[in-house]
């Protein structure tokens, strides 16, 4: 009984918050208008230095409902849903010295340092798709709108890549290697890695076991970046985007603080990876500094943002 008694003196000594009206109230708003920018509590904590609290305590007051925050606010904390795993298996069809087992056989250093390359796909209506690469050491993403999920458009879609960059030397020395998983549109493993600048008696590109997101899970979690933009069930069409629409998505997704990047943004870490050759990257490919939460990527916005430039709507 005296256990309890004194358990319940402390736990009613920490009810609460021990703050001023004022400081609690400044500190709220603080957070609040972050989650409205769709930054994370820990995000918030990070880009907000003199806020005060740790991400745990924003947590707490988010869940205690104070100020009108619920977990409704978080994006991350409501948008999953338990996946299945009932569908068998399927064998690959690339060779064996391109499968994740002789990647994992590489060095340390090279797996690092490797590229990953996925796509986003959108409604059941749209035939277009974004071919996205993914740099894991800075985990800079270029995004790259293409005809339908096919080998030959992804080819096309690399062929731009290779035009930024200035030649198929070029391809090599920036991709290196590459690992990909097993969709139908990366089928065509001798052109793909010829695309990436693959020569005789080498081996750059790779794919990931069947069913295993996981093993190229940074790409993964940007492609959750981006649907923080693009989501579904909000009337976005993929066929509606265009290059310069996804160049605008990529400057958001890249100018996002990450925790280990030393919340740095990919953009930042990748221009002091690169120097020169990525503000060329950057430049070819319209990636600009946004600020964060600044873009609105809802189909008004696309018009409008295509309106001030002069574009004509698509067909």
């Amino acid at each position: 009984m005296a256990q309890r008694a004194a358990d319940a003196e402390l736990s009613e000594a920490r009810e609460g918050v021990d703050e001023t009206e004022a400081g609690f109230q400044g500190k709220v708003a603080t957070i609040k208008d972050g989650l409205d920018r769709g930054l994370s509590p820990e995000q918030i904590v990070s880009t907000s230095p003199g806020l005060g609290v740790s991400k745990s305590t924003v947590y707490a007051w988010i869940d205690r409902g104070y100020a009108g925050m619920s977990n409704m606010d978080l994006r991350r904390k409501v948008s999953y849903k338990p996946r299945s795993r009932k569908v068998p298996r399927r064998d690959t069809s690339h060779s064996g010295r391109r499968s994740y087992d002789a990647f994992r056989g590489l060095g340390e250093d090279v797996r690092a340092s490797a590229r990953k390359m996925d796509t986003v796909v959108g409604t059941k209506d749209d035939t277009q798709c974004l071919l996205t690469l993914y740099h894991r050491p800075t985990s800079f993403q270029l995004s790259l709108p293409f005809r339908d999920q096919t080998s030959p458009s992804v080819l096309s879609g690399l062929g731009l890549v290779e035009r930024a960059l200035g030649s198929k030397d070029a391809m090599r020395r920036a991709f290196g290697v590459v690992l990909t998983d097993n969709g139908s549109e990366f089928a065509d493993e001798g052109a793909l890695a010829s695309a990436f600048g693959e020569r005789a008696g080498e081996t750059g590109l790779y794919y990931c076991d069947p069913r295993r997101a996981d093993q190229k899970g940074g790409c993964e979690r940007n492609h959750t970046e981006i649907r923080k933009l693009l989501p579904k069930g909000r009337g976005i069409r993929f066929d509606r985007l265009t290059p310069r629409d996804c160049s605008l998505l990529m400057s958001e997704v890249n100018s996002e603080p990450r925790g280990k990047l030393a919340w740095m943004t990919p953009a930042q870490a990748f221009r002091h990876a690169f120097g020169d050759g990525a503000r060329d990257v950057l430049e070819a490919f319209g990636i600009e500094r946004v600020g964060i939460g600044e873009l609105d990527m809802t189909p008004r916005a696309i018009e409008d943002a295509r309106a001030r430039r002069g574009e004509a709507p698509p067909r």
